[in-house]
């Protein structure tokens, strides 16, 4: 297997699809013949053309438009988003009518959109590029929402979701793009979304997480294992639907669980797996489900922001709390 960044296994992915099926369509902001801002989609339309893959003016509002009306006309698009701070100014396309498409139509009509964008925190970016918006997508029924931790996963589920009939929301931590490397197999793979994965087993306590936390736990749990609490990580992958069925599996087998995320207190889907936790397992709990997130104010300019974003020393104290209860 190659050794990829999960940039390099999303072009990987895209590649894959485009070769697989003519009616995946690739555009946004600067993804032709720049390669996105991150490069991406570097090489993509040299190698598929400019019908394939294509830029758009700097309107979020008309890539979402263009979408729908793609995927009404048969096609696959895959549009990006430059930074899902931008969603608002396309909230409309992707709530009020992506998500709604089959619903409406009886099921006559899908939208298999998949909107990839950038988010996350840690690598000073400018105001509105950093925000974790995932808690918004996830509260619309109709959308599934994706965020991998690593390369692999990277690669499997982004195939996944433009294979899907349905729209998905596909989110890549910036900070995560080329920040490690990863085995990731060639060829075509999928990943099951709306599955979760273990990341690492333990039996004393369960963090559930997603996105570059997944990483933050894992050091935490290193650290934690120094002084003998055996720590399992659940990565969430799909944050919309959860996989509820791994959840239950790992809080019966440790019966403590801590909630780590990197959006603020009230956003995020943190409280949703808290609240799903003590609904369908309070009996098996012998302490509360305690959470791990940013403080509630908007995204902390850049100077700030290491101060402002979850850590693995945040995630380290609320483990011992939930230890020591």
């Amino acid at each position: 297997m190659a050794q990829m960044t999960m940039i390099q296994a999303i072009t990987d992915a895209l590649r894959v699809e485009l070769k697989n099926d003519e009616n995946v369509l690739v555009f946004g902001e600067d993804v032709g013949q720049n390669g996105g801002v991150f490069r991406a989609t570097e090489g993509l339309q040299k190698e598929f053309g400019e019908e394939r893959v294509f830029d758009t003016p700097l309107a979020e509002s008309g890539i979402g438009g263009l979408a729908i009306g793609l995927a009404m006309e048969g096609y696959r698009p895959v549009p990006e988003i430059q930074f899902f701070g931008f969603v608002y100014e396309v909230i409309d396309s992707i709530s009020g009518q992506m998500a709604r498409m089959r619903y409406r139509s009886g099921g006559t009509k899908n939208a298999p959109i998949t909107i990839r964008s950038p988010f996350g925190g840690g690598v000073h970016t400018p105001e509105l590029h950093a925000d974790s918006l995932e808690g918004l997508m996830a509260q619309q029924p109709g959308l599934k929402v994706v965020i991998p931790s690593t390369p692999y996963d990277a690669k499997g589920l982004l195939i996944s979701a433009i294979r899907d009939n349905d729209p998905v929301i596909y989110l890549e931590h910036m900070k995560l793009y080329r920040s490690f490397r990863g085995e990731v197999p060639e060829g075509e793979y999928t990943i099951e979304l709306g599955k979760a994965d273990v990341k690492r087993e333990g039996k004393d306590v369960t963090i559930v997480t997603y996105g570059a936390m997944v990483h933050a736990s894992l050091k935490a749990a290193e650290e934690l294992e120094k002084n003998g609490v055996d720590v399992e990580v659940v990565d969430l992958r799909t944050v919309s639907p959860l996989d509820i069925d791994t959840i239950l599996e790992s809080v019966k087998k440790t019966n403590r669980v801590v909630v780590v995320q990197e959006a603020q207190r009230q956003a995020g889907i943190a409280a949703n797996v808290v609240a799903e936790i003590q609904e369908r397992a309070i009996l098996h709990l012998e302490a509360p489900v305690l959470r791990v997130a940013a403080p509630d104010t908007v995204y902390a300019f850049s100077e700030a922001e290491e101060v402002w974003l979850p850590n693995y020393n945040d995630i380290i104290e609320k483990v011992n709390t939930v230890m020591n209860f």
